[in-house]
């Protein structure tokens, strides 16, 4: 038996057969006598993958959702690239076959964007490495696809947004890979699928791993190839009883998310795009904390019309009935970027030209969400949430944009419904400020992810500082009880957004902080709402 470790991504136990992913391609230069023909099978090569991402794309949609079809949109985009293109053209033009040329720019190009510290860019080498394999197998006429042949495990040293899309997902029982994140494009999708994956292990990948049995721990981070007896004995009751749980979550569905002493909090759910709803009505969830509106500028290669926000919106709107959205403004920046911002690298974006400072320093952006939210207002019960608060002036002015907006819109005769503001509670300045704050907006949710990486000067991402990282740290439980403590004596609510509201060894300390809303993934509403029910706060 062989056991190794990872990082889980998604709880629970896997077992079946290794089928290994493996995409080396071995490129030579053959040369070429006949150069404009080569250019011209390159461009063939260039359009028949532009195709084939048409049809990922669509299918993605359909499948997964608006905010991983985005992912395949963007390398289709680098078909159109100067550098990557006029790259390998120039390769060719010097007697390069096209195969080889492709190869040879794309690896350049991908290790020059992995060897950047900022994440966003790192990411765009993996979007490289996928176009780029594309185009060579394209060139070459290597056959297409990865083939199941019954459900199994998948041990790959990564795989790329293309690949993950093109797999057959009734198959796939979980994702070990050698390569990744917890934030890469395989621990996105098994979150989506709710299946146990492993990402950075310690796996040595051969093809005579193929056809082996291999048991995934999602819940201990571990992988066994070739499991003893007693190991499999072990991981059936492990498996058994975590299916048994889950199946028992069901009970809470419907329930009122209310303690035993009578404690009423609101569950809701955090969303990527208007195609997760379907996630947050089998999930249960009592409304949307958290409509991250980035997403639907992400994949484009120009703005989104008022038109077209304001659909994706009352979509979300309409489908939940009643309940109530809260649609957070643009965040684009940081690790989000989107070429036609014409955003100027920043040394340290995390802390540069980001979220709310885009929208009141580019106010043609703002206005136009804007103006799709406060429409979409009138088929349901809307909140507006402004990211990367830093002080009063900001809250000021923006309400002043929101004036304009509803009365320019009232004018127009357009119908409008009441619409909460408020604000994220998610840098340092804005928790300790909490008192002055209040008093200006409707309600409060605290982003978790940014104000512990802001508060502990720790960059959530940075592996290396995993050791030192502690989303526990009493600074950011003395800032929580603190942001609620000044919401409530204003008269407003205050929710929890980040990651922290899923934590479920929190859950007794909200209460007792006496948050109103915690809102999670859509997969951990029933979890969470047990927690809630057998709490005795």
């Amino acid at each position: 038996m062989i056991k190794g470790t990872g990082r889980p991504v998604y709880e629970g136990v896997a077992i079946g057969r290794i089928y290994v992913h493996s995409k080396q391609q071995t490129v030579t230069d053959k040369k070429c006598a006949d150069i404009e023909k080569e250019l011209a099978r390159f461009s063939e090569a260039k359009e028949t993958a532009r195709e084939e991402l048409q049809v990922l794309y669509d299918k993605t949609l359909k499948e997964i959702g608006e905010e991983q079809a985005a992912i395949i949109e963007v390398q289709s985009l680098f078909l159109d690239d100067l550098d990557f293109v006029e790259g390998i053209e120039d390769m060719i033009k010097a007697g390069s076959d096209a195969a080889f040329s492709v190869h040879e720019i794309g690896d350049a190009q991908a290790s020059t964007f992995a060897a950047l510290d900022d994440e966003y860019m790192k990411a765009r080498a993996t979007d490289i490495r996928d176009i780029s394999d594309r185009l060579v197998r394209i060139l070459t006429g290597a056959a297409q696809g990865f083939r199941m042949d019954e459900p199994g495990i998948i041990v790959a040293e990564d795989l790329t947004p293309s690949e993950t899309v093109a797999l057959d997902k009734d198959k796939i029982l979980a994702f070990v890979t050698r390569q990744g994140s917890s934030n890469s494009h395989t621990a996105i999708l098994a979150r989506v699928m709710n299946i146990p994956s492993l990402v950075l292990t310690d796996i040595d990948i051969d093809p005579s791993l193929n056809g082996r049995t291999m048991i995934v721990d999602g819940f201990a981070g571990n992988y066994y190839i070739d499991p003893d007896d007693a190991t499999m004995k072990a991981m059936l009751e492990k498996k058994e009883k975590a299916g048994a749980y889950k199946a028992g979550l069901e009970s809470y569905r419907g329930k009122e998310s209310v303690t035993r002493k009578g404690q009423h909090v609101s569950l809701f759910a955090n969303i990527g795009s208007p195609d997760d709803i379907k996630y947050v009505l089998d999930g249960d969830a009592e409304g949307i904390g958290l409509l991250r509106s980035e997403f639907l500028y992400l994949g484009r290669d120009s703005f989104p019309t008022e038109d077209e926000l304001f659909e994706a919106y009352r979509k979300v709107v309409e489908a939940m009935n009643g309940k109530k959205v809260v649609i957070r403004t643009l965040d684009i920046g940081a690790d989000k970027k989107v070429d036609y911002f014409n955003l100027t690298p920043e040394e340290n974006p995390a802390l540069g030209y980001r979220g709310i400072r885009i929208c009141l320093t580019q106010k043609d952006i703002f206005r136009t969400q804007l103006r799709a939210i406060y429409r979409a207002s009138s088929y349901g019960k809307v909140a507006i949430m402004f990211p990367m608060i830093i002080s009063e002036k900001e809250i000021e002015e923006i309400k002043k944009c929101c004036e304009e907006v509803e009365a320019e819109l009232k004018a127009e005769g357009v119908p409008l419904n009441p619409v909460e503001h408020g604000i994220m509670i998610e840098t340092p300045a804005a928790a300790v400020m909490s008192d002055q704050l209040a008093p200006l907006v409707d309600f409060f949710s605290v982003g978790t992810n940014d104000l512990t990486q802001y508060t502990l000067a720790i960059d959530r991402q940075n592996e290396k500082l995993d050791a030192f990282y502690d989303a526990h740290h009493p600074a950011i439980m003395r800032l929580l009880a603190m942001i609620a403590r000044n919401a409530h004596k204003a008269g407003i609510w205050a929710g929890i957004c980040g990651e922290l509201a899923g934590d479920l060894s929190l859950t007794d300390e909200f209460l007792k902080m006496g948050y109103d809303e915690l809102s999670v993934a859509p997969s951990r509403i029933l979890e969470l709402r047990k927690n809630v029910i057998e709490s005795n706060i």
